[in-house]
């Protein structure tokens, strides 16, 4: 039982990060019809700003935190603006391998610059783990955990009580009825590839720290992203966060009771048993984002 407990809260604390890149990705690909091959390339960017941000600059670790999400938008802003939006009306093939190639060079850039050492961060949190019970837990993730829920309850206010997310959620119905009614479609387009790819970022900057920062890191974590779309349905940010718990929850108790080889595999095969059976993913919405 202890073992399981232990499981559970590191299953609740790597769900959060997994929650906030299916949300960004959802976003993006509900919205824009974008397949973001990009993503997992975001995440690596936000774990590489926090350690140039706090190790090499000596910024505040809080601070490059914020930095380095702040970062992921705009790199997520720029990348809307200069390759999709010039894309606009283009065949869905030619946009996917414009989307391949911004990978390709985002991925080559960070082994320029890093080389291929991997890279830790050191954070001001105590080494020693807070301990209840049977569990323990470092601070840091239980840092993690609460900054990733915050994002994920932000988000969420944003896309149902704000203006913009009724223009994000009007443009996902129905593109032209948006436009017909006054919404700025090229700018919810580049808003919502912002969003999207701040959140891929946060994700990379909190477990950059939890975890060490590689230049492949985003490969497998755009893979995870991508499942936990289909896992949760698409167009459903509700979906999106209870299927990055899910693919958390598999991976945690794969790796504990079978072995952690299999890791990333028993996450996949969920994924294809609920396709089998619901491929529209469990929690999917019809012409709807929330």
């Amino acid at each position: 039982m202890s073992q399981f407990l232990q499981h559970l809260v590191n299953t609740v604390i790597l769900g959060g990060t997994y929650a906030l890149l299916g949300i960004g990705l959802t976003l993006i690909f509900g919205i824009m019809r974008v397949v973001n091959f990009t993503h997992g390339e975001l995440y690596a960017f936000g774990a590489y700003a926090v350690f140039a941000l706090a190790m090499l600059l000596g910024i505040n670790f809080f601070l490059a935190l914020l930095l380095a999400i702040l970062g992921g938008v705009v790199i997520g802003a720029a990348i809307e603006l200069v390759l999709l939006r010039p894309m606009r009306g283009a065949d869905i093939d030619t946009t996917m391998l414009v989307m391949i190639g911004a990978w390709i060079v985002m991925q080559n850039t960070e082994m320029l610059a890093w080389g291929g050492v991997a890279k830790a961060v050191v954070t001001p949190f105590p080494e020693v783990p807070l301990v209840i019970g049977p569990v323990s837990v470092s601070y840091l993730r239980i840092f993690v955990l609460a900054m990733a829920l915050s994002l994920i309850a932000a988000t969420y206010i944003m896309i149902n009580k704000t203006k913009l997310g009724k223009a994000m959620r009007a443009t996902f119905q129905d593109r032209d009825t948006a436009a017909l009614m006054g919404v700025n479609i090229n700018g919810i387009h580049t808003a919502t590839f912002a969003i999207g790819s701040g959140l891929a970022a946060a994700a990379g900057a909190l477990l950059g720290p939890v975890f060490l920062a590689v230049p492949t890191m985003g490969d497998l974590a755009a893979l995870k992203s991508f499942a936990i779309v289909i896992l949760g349905g698409l167009g459903s940010i509700t979906g999106a966060a209870i299927g990055g718990f899910i693919l958390a929850f598999a991976e945690e108790l794969g790796a504990g009771y079978l072995s952690s080889g299999y890791r990333d595999a028993i996450g996949f095969l969920i994924i294809i048993l609920v396709l089998m059976f619901k491929p529209t993913g469990l929690f999917s919405r019809a012409e709807r984002v929330g």
